[in-house]
C-alpha cells in the first residue's frame, strides 16, 4: 500500500506545472507580439493599398465592358452605381457589370467617381486612403486610377 500512495504522489508533482514557468512562458509571449506586432501591422496596411488598388482596377475593367454597351461612361451623377443598375435614361445597357455590391474602400469609404476626369479620357476614381481626406502620405495617401503606383 505504501508503494501506490508514493507512486500516485510521484505522478501528481510531475503533471502540474509551476508559477515561475508559466510566467516565463507568458513572457516569451508578450516579447514576441511586442516584436512582431508591428511588422504585421504595416503588412495589414499594405494589403489595405493592394486591396483598393485592385477594386479600382476592377471598376475600371466593369466600365469599359459598361462604355462597350452604351458608347459611353456613367456620368458622376449616375456615378458607380451604374454598374449595378440600370440608370433610367441608358440605353443599351446589358448589366450588371460588376455581381457584388458597390464595395468601399478597405478604409470603409466610399470610392469617389467623376466623369468626365481631369486625368485623361477615362473617369476618375479615388480612394481617400486611410485619413479620408484628400492627399496625404503613406497609407493616407490617394489611391487614384489615374497612376500606376
Amino acid at each position: 500500500m505504501t508503494n501506490q500512495y508514493s507512486k500516485r504522489k510521484r505522478t501528481r508533482g510531475q503533471a502540474g506545472i509551476t508559477l515561475i514557468e508559466m510566467l516565463v512562458v507568458m513572457t516569451i509571449i508578450a516579447l514576441f507580439a511586442a516584436l512582431v506586432a508591428p511588422n504585421m501591422m504595416k503588412h495589414a496596411d499594405a494589403a489595405k493599398v493592394t486591396k483598393a488598388r485592385a477594386d479600382i482596377h476592377g471598376f475600371l475593367t466593369a466600365l469599359a465592358s459598361y462604355k462597350l454597351d452604351t458608347g459611353t461612361y456613367p456620368t458622376t451623377e449616375q456615378g458607380l452605381a451604374a454598374l449595378r443598375a440600370k440608370p433610367g435614361d441608358v440605353e443599351q445597357w446589358a448589366g450588371p457589370y460588376i455581381t457584388q455590391e458597390l464595395p468601399k474602400d478597405p478604409w470603409n469609404h466610399e470610392y469617389l467617381y467623376k466623369f468626365p476626369g481631369d486625368h485623361g479620357d477615362d473617369p476618375d476614381i479615388v480612394s481617400l486612403g486611410q485619413d479620408g481626406k484628400p492627399g496625404g502620405e503613406g497609407f493616407e495617401a490617394d489611391i487614384v486610377s489615374w497612376k500606376n503606383q
